[in-house]
């Protein structure tokens, strides 16, 4: 599916569901779609892997958080493999949420129900400009982790071959034992204790990785982070954790977004601020001075007889919202140098100045000074 459906959507609840809801129409859905249920049907599949992406959201509140907020940007934006919460694969599905088809289907593919192993997630911090943040980047960094071992393919066994299926439960992973109690016969299934839930047993294990199928290496990984992030936010790359033993799912990569300390500009949400310094005759007289920008500078009028603690907004010259809903702006709060240090000409200058009646606060200009102090207590 090119474009992604809105979660909520896709399960059919509304945005104040509750956790149970959400289950209940994760599994009504789950159900519906099933492959063993839906054989050959590459429509229903997708459907299948939709609504399992949805549930994996909306039922992790720190995610369905996130998701609320900024949508699937905040997941990270990307579909596919590998990509920002994307692409879910059948073992994923079934490793994570097969509790959900108890009592309706014995497993995907035939009615195993064999473990699967899941690789642990890493986290990584990225830090960024604001000019990244503006336009988006690609980042590329290194990463020690757990990788596939190349020698055996990642199943543990001396070339990728010596596996035999387990004979204790003929490679279901599980076995059922029937037991005859009071109320009658009680049938109960638990994880093969021979082949620990794998259904497959390794006769000679591969000597480099000694039958784990995973061996410690570095990955150069690129992360895409869509513009406008902020910092403390939590971006994934499905499948580039940790691997899994044994030709598993591997974990995921958590991307923790970190911003630096622009000397110049300060970010409040998507606006940026800047203070601005004039001097006295430019306040008095007007003119154009340039102010910073995320990438570059911009020209600003200054209107004769500007007062101190006037913004001046510049619109669209902040940051980008996450989810593509505008650009925020930039303030440009003004302020009067007042000089520490002054020569007796220009003393007597100034004390001049001082006589004439427009250098008297009218009252609009003190009332105004009131309603900004009173607004800055207030927030």
């Amino acid at each position: 599916m090119d474009k992604k459906r809105d979660y909520y959507e896709v399960l059919e609840v509304s945005k104040t569901a509750t956790v149970e809801e959400i289950k209940k129409a994760y599994r009504k859905k789950a159900i519906q779609y099933h492959p063993d249920k839906n054989p050959g049907d590459k429509t229903a599949e997708e459907k299948f892997k939709e609504a399992a992406e949805a549930y994996e959201v909306l039922s992790d509140d720190n995610k369905r958080a996130r998701y609320d907020r900024f949508g699937h940007a905040g997941m990270g934006g990307a579909s596919g493999a590998g990509g920002f919460g994307g692409g879910m694969s059948m073992d994923d599905i079934f490793s994570q949420f097969g509790d959900i088809f108890d009592g309706h289907f014995g497993g995907f593919g035939g009615g195993s129900s064999h473990r699967v192993n899941r690789g642990s997630d890493l986290r990584v911090k990225v830090k960024l400009n604001l000019k990244e943040i503006l336009v988006g980047v690609d980042k590329k960094i290194k990463v020690k982790k757990y990788v596939e071992c190349s020698h055996c393919h990642g199943n543990g066994s001396e070339n990728g071959t010596s596996l035999t299926t387990c004979a204790t439960c003929n490679g279901s992973g599980v076995v059922t034992r029937v037991s005859n109690t009071i109320l009658g016969q009680m049938q109960t299934r638990s994880t093969c204790p021979t082949c620990d839930g794998e259904g497959k047993i390794i006769s000679k294990k591969c000597a480099h990785c000694n039958g784990e199928g995973i061996v410690r290496d570095e990955e150069i990984i690129t992360i895409r982070i869509p513009a406008g992030v902020s910092e403390g936010m939590q971006l994934s790359m499905q499948g580039k954790g940790n691997a899994a033993r044994r030709g598993g799912v591997n974990g995921d990569l958590l991307i923790l977004v970190e911003e630096e300390e622009n000397q110049e500009l300060i970010r409040d949400e998507n606006d940026l601020i800047y203070n601005l310094f004039i001097d006295f005759p430019t306040a008095a007289l007007g003119g154009s001075v340039e102010v910073p920008t995320v990438d570059g500078v911009a020209k600003v009028k200054i209107e004769p007889g500007t007062q101190p603690g006037k913004v001046l907004r510049l619109r669209n010259k902040g940051l980008p919202s996450i989810n593509g809903y505008g650009t925020g702006d930039l303030l440009v709060n003004v302020n009067v140098y007042v000089p520490e240090n002054l020569s007796e000409k220009e003393r007597e200058t100034i004390a001049e100045l001082q006589k004439s009646e427009n250098f008297e606060p009218s009252e609009g200009a003190r009332k105004n000074v009131q309603k900004r102090f009173k607004k800055m207590f207030e927030g």
